[in-house]
């Protein structure tokens, strides 16, 4: 960092409020575009460029480029909190935490990587993509996301914490599938045996759901194994009528590739019970895990250069859900996750960032990203 570098906690909280009150739910395409104007107009005042805007199906994503990128720092503006949340969930800053729709996830995290990226001598070398549907799946900003991270050594994703502080150096990766199961309908009082019920297969197909993770985790670890859940089970159209069509939504996290491209085999091989029952599978594997060998040089300098900046040593976590930074490691970059805000309530009533460790996180990001540009 520049010699002297200062971090004043009142500019970040204005910039925090800035951002908060800014509404960006995901499903609202203008709040998002206002978003982008708002983080644009705050990285033009700490970083003296203006980001690329790239518009992509209606979703607003920024990137910004200093240089030959080697270290991408990623986020992204979109929340979850339906717009007009903060009726309910007003902005506020009491008693050393700061409340509001996304200010946990992720955008104190944005605030801290301005300012980090500000106290350094240089950002030559850096790149920054903050993305506009992170909470959606990332839908429209993957490509953008990986081409990112190809380019670079390592990539630092501001997503907020894990629990007491802790960065995230593992998260499971996720499969998303539906299984549509076709059968025959039939009147259900005069002559329910010619149909072919739909609901009775997919009620055997989350039986078998069941199994699948038992399968995969035989001898894995308890606290990081495979779950597989159905989610969503819908069937038939009326009360009078053998159901002649049932889908079930299934939800899968994976700690590896392995068990990730195991649990794909086994949910695309799935039997059928019911004579005449066909079922369709659609989706499969969304984010690749982010395996812990992926951040383990990363975690490694964050406690080199903690110790040198006199902060506390950093604290590691593996994590269920998964973030953009899966999308990075799957590429083949080293990642480091959770590097943002500190606090908790991610997504609920209580979400919160803990104020006063938003200096010291800005610190350890700006100390971490000279290390790997110099």
């Amino acid at each position: 960092m520049s010699a002297g570098a200062v971090f004043e906690v009142d500019t970040m909280l204005a910039d925090l409020e800035e951002l908060v009150v800014c509404e960006s739910y995901s499903a609202d395409l203008d709040a998002v575009a206002r978003s982008a104007d708002v983080v644009a107009a705050q990285g033009l005042r700490h970083l003296g460029g203006r980001p690329e805007r790239i518009v992509i199906d209606g979703v607003t994503h920024l990137r910004w480029m200093f240089g030959t990128p080697r270290v991408l720092l990623l986020g992204h503006h979109d929340t979850v909190w339906p717009t007009g949340s903060l009726a309910t969930h007003p902005w506020s800053v009491d008693g050393g935490v700061a409340r509001g729709p996304g200010v946990f996830d992720m955008k104190a995290g944005l605030v801290q990587m301005f300012h980090a990226l500000a106290a350094l001598p240089s950002l030559d070398g850096v790149c920054v993509v903050v993305t506009g549907d992170e909470e959606v799946g990332s839908t429209t900003s993957r490509a953008l996301v990986e081409e990112a991270a190809r380019a670079c050594a390592a990539t630092f994703v501001l997503e907020a914490t894990a629990d007491g502080g802790a960065l995230k150096t593992g998260r499971k990766g996720t499969s998303l599938y539906e299984l549509v199961v076709h059968g025959r309908a039939a009147h259900s009082g005069l002559e329910p045996e010619k149909g072919v019920n739909a609901a009775v297969e997919a009620a055997h197909l989350v039986l078998a759901l069941d199994r699948v993770a038992a399968e995969v985790n035989d001898g894995a670890p308890a606290d990081w194994r495979t779950t597989v859940v159905p989610t969503v089970v819908q069937a038939g159209s009326a009360t009078n009528t053998v159901p002649a069509r049932a889908t079930v939504t299934v939800d899968v996290r994976v700690p590896t590739l392995k068990a990730q491209d195991h649990v794909d085999r086994i949910i695309r091989g799935l039997a059928t019970t019911v004579p005449g029952a066909t079922v369709d599978v659609v989706g499969g594997p969304n984010r690749p895990p982010l395996e812990e060998a992926s951040s383990r040089a990363l975690f490694d300098l964050a406690g080199v250069v903690a110790a040198a900046e006199g902060l506390a040593p950093p604290q590691s976590a593996a994590v269920g859900g998964a973030s953009d930074g899966n999308f990075t490691a799957g590429v083949g970059c080293p990642t480091l996750d959770g590097l943002g805000a500190v606090g908790g309530g991610a997504h609920a009533d209580h979400e919160h960032v803990l104020v006063a460790e938003m200096v010291p996180r800005s610190r350890l990001l700006a100390a971490l990203t000279q290390a790997v540009t110099r």
